[in-house]
């Protein structure tokens, strides 16, 4: 003969919690913050790539020692047709060093 098992809730009594007359009001959600233009940040991107391109470019000499805007004259002056867009971009931009110093700048000669 077999006994019979019962769950463990028949041992215990159940207790419902006896909800409250007061509802919570919602907060409303906080705006989102302000973002930075993504389009100027993709637009810079996008201009040190080019530039990274350039200085991975070897077909205009090495760029070691110099800034890019004169590694592009001494290609030039070499004849060997550096991209005009380039040196048009390395003058806009002649005040900011991210554009002015190659990519190998950082590394000692």
């Amino acid at each position: 003969m077999t006994t019979k098992r019962g769950l463990i809730t028949d041992s215990f009594k159940v207790v419902k919690k006896a909800r409250s007359g007061v509802k919570r009001e919602k907060r409303p959600t906080p705006p989102p913050p302000p973002q930075k233009e993504p389009e100027t940040e993709t637009v810079r991107e996008e201009e040190l790539q080019r530039l990274t391109h350039f200085d991975l470019n070897w077909r205009f000499g090495p760029c070691t020692g110099i800034s890019r805007l004169q590694r592009w004259e001494r290609a030039k002056l070499h004849g060997l047709s550096p991209p005009e867009d380039i040196r048009d971009l390395l003058l806009q931009t002649d005040t900011d060093p991210e554009y002015n110093l190659s990519l190998w700048s950082e590394y000692p000669l």
